[in-house]
């Protein structure tokens, strides 16, 4: 995870307990090494909680923060550590769940590309700066998150060319706001930060949905041209693929378990 503010985006590490399961009552992140952790596998939550297996923590990986959450509610952990956004929604629409106000880890969102594709890697950092430029992204950003969701739409310009032909995007639409689905449709930040790319250096764009853990696989074997999926640039994400500058500044938080 995926919260608001425009960009000031919180990847909220979602910790929450469950009654039932174990002693453990998550209060903090102090809490985490006693706690039986849920996470969805390959994000940054799992990079995080894996940190706690040393101290004596338990980590469940799910394929889908989805699944991770309902292991909750079914009592079947102790918590769930999952991007900002995401756990937002998971809390609206489940009874019992908080966010805790201790920020956990702070990070940054970027496109990931295959090493090498400096070419492809410069044009989208262009065509990144003039979006948060000409206020673009933020208008993105603010038609998801916030107080006025829903009044900024992105719209491509009727005169496009897209004549250079079709960039693949590599993305796992289970992180809504930033991708997610509406019908058959892939919707959200990203997707709608990919249009305007596209738009920008004159390309067709096609997303591509898959498993998170399989993203950087998919970049690095060309099967697709990047992926974005509120996806934190991190050192060890770094060895394998490039990034390009950040659209989003996030922070990790805890949720736990109303009282």
């Amino acid at each position: 995870m995926k919260k608001l503010t425009a960009l000031a985006l919180g990847t909220v590490m979602a910790v929450s307990m469950t009654a039932g399961v174990s002693a453990a009552t998550v209060e903090s992140k102090d809490d985490l090494k006693n706690a039986t952790i849920g996470v969805q596998l390959g994000t940054t939550g799992d990079i995080e909680a894996s940190e706690y297996e040393k101290d004596g923590a338990t980590v469940k990986r799910y394929s889908k923060g989805s699944e991770a959450i309902q292991a909750l509610l079914a009592g079947q952990i102790d918590c769930v550590i999952i991007d900002s956004q995401p756990a937002q929604k998971f809390v609206e629409n489940a009874d019992g769940l908080k966010i805790l106000d201790e920020p956990f880890v702070e990070e940054e969102y970027a496109i990931c590309l295959k090493k090498g594709n400096d070419e492809l890697l410069d044009k989208i950092n262009g065509a990144l700066e003039e979006l948060k430029e000409d206020g673009t992204v933020d208008d993105i950003m603010n038609n998801y998150i916030g107080d006025n969701i829903g009044e900024t739409p992105y719209e491509s310009p009727e005169d496009v060319d897209r004549s250079n032909g079709t960039l693949i995007m590599a993305t796992n639409a289970e992180f809504e706001p930033y991708e997610y689905r509406e019908g058959d449709t892939i919707v959200g930040i990203d997707a709608d930060i990919a249009q305007a790319i596209c738009d920008k250096l004159g390309y067709e764009l096609e997303i591509d949905d898959m498993e998170f853990d399989a993203i950087l696989a998919a970049v690095q074997s060309g099967k697709a041209d990047f992926g974005a999926a509120g996806m934190t640039v991190t050192e060890d994400r770094l060895e394998s693929v490039d990034f390009t500058d950040t659209y989003a500044n996030a922070s990790q938080v805890i949720i736990v378990k109303a009282d």
